[in-house]
Formats: C-alpha cells, structure tokens, sequence
C-alpha cells in the first residue's frame, strides 16, 4: 500500500526557483554520469548517477529536505 505522503510527481522548475529553494536548505543532485560531473557540474552539487539511482546511493541524502535533480538533454 502506498501512503498519500509518498507519492509525488517531478516539477520543472526555472533557475530562480532553484536558487530560492537552494538559500532555503535544498539539496541538488545531479543525475548525469559519473564522467559528465567530473567534467563540469554545478557548485555544492551532489552525484548520484541516474543508473545508480537507488534506495541506497540516495541514502545520504535528507530525508527532512527537499531534492532537486538536475540533468541536462545535450540534444
């Protein structure tokens, strides 16, 4: 059974919402591959993979703060 509290849809969200929800305590997590955040990837930014995307790799995440993932389409 899924609880109402666990059930959320992604929301696009625009730059200046996500620095407001960044000064207000957010975290950011890029999903671009390993090599793609090595390369380049936004100050205070946390890497997890989307292919790593999983119960355990966003464990360290807090759970009492909001998320923003972050990702780009190059095409």
């Amino acid at each position: 059974m899924i609880r109402p509290e666990e059930v959320w849809m992604p929301t696009v969200i625009d730059r200046s919402r996500v620095r407001e929800m960044l000064e207000g305590g957010a975290q950011l997590v890029e999903v671009l591959s390993r090599a793609e955040y090595d390369e380049e990837h936004l100050p205070g930014a946390i890497s997890i993979p989307l292919r790593e995307l999983d119960r355990t790799t966003t464990s360290q995440l807090d759970k009492t703060r909001p998320v923003i993932s972050y990702c780009y389409d190059s095409q």
